[in-house]
């Protein structure tokens, strides 16, 4: 008989990449339930985050990836880069579920982002989020992003500061 690992022996979260039927509903409906709980935005970031997210399911190459994290079977956080052109990426649906939060997950999907970015020959990654998350911002500013723009507006029902910010990579050899 197999026992079963102790709980605290287990990893806290699996990564994954491969998209499961589903998996898209349930990163539109975190986003939208988290964003609204803790930022009061109201049901068109949901749009915000949908339209998006399905052209990048319809349209990927091997230069995006959407990382996937996971404990037991459910989804407690995202990430993906999309390729904009041949040298620049953005990261988008960057999320931790709250229950999730301190089990070192955002540091760990960011960096597996930036490692994808850098692997693809990106020259830059950007990002845009709002000034109200600072503990995301925070984490970007320790990989070494730089906030680059500033835009306040109102958007999904609510008052924010949007932030551009980047991180530039190195270049990588080229051979003659």
């Amino acid at each position: 008989m197999n026992a079963v690992p102790p709980l605290e022996s287990q990893p806290p979260f699996t990564l994954r990449h491969d998209l499961k039927p589903g998996d898209l509903g349930t990163i539109i409906h975190l986003h939208g339930t988290i964003y609204a709980r803790e930022y009061g935005f109201d049901p068109t970031f949901e749009a915000y985050v949908a339209g998006p997210l399905a052209e990048f399911v319809r349209t990927h190459s091997e230069r995006d990836r959407l990382w996937i994290a996971e404990r037991g079977d459910r989804i407690i956080g995202c990430i993906a880069i999309v390729g904009v052109s041949e040298k620049e990426a953005q990261l988008r649906w960057y999320l931790v579920d709250p229950s999730a939060r301190g089990l070192g997950l955002g540091k760990k999907l960011l960096h597996e982002a930036v490692a994808f970015c850098k692997g693809c020959g990106y020259e830059s990654v950007f990002l845009w989020t709002v000034s109200a998350l600072t503990a995301a911002a925070s984490l970007y500013r320790s990989a070494g992003f730089r906030k680059v723009e500033e835009k306040p507006g109102t958007h999904w029902g609510v008052e924010v500061v949007e932030e551009r910010y980047i991180l530039h990579l190195a270049k990588r050899p080229t051979t003659d």
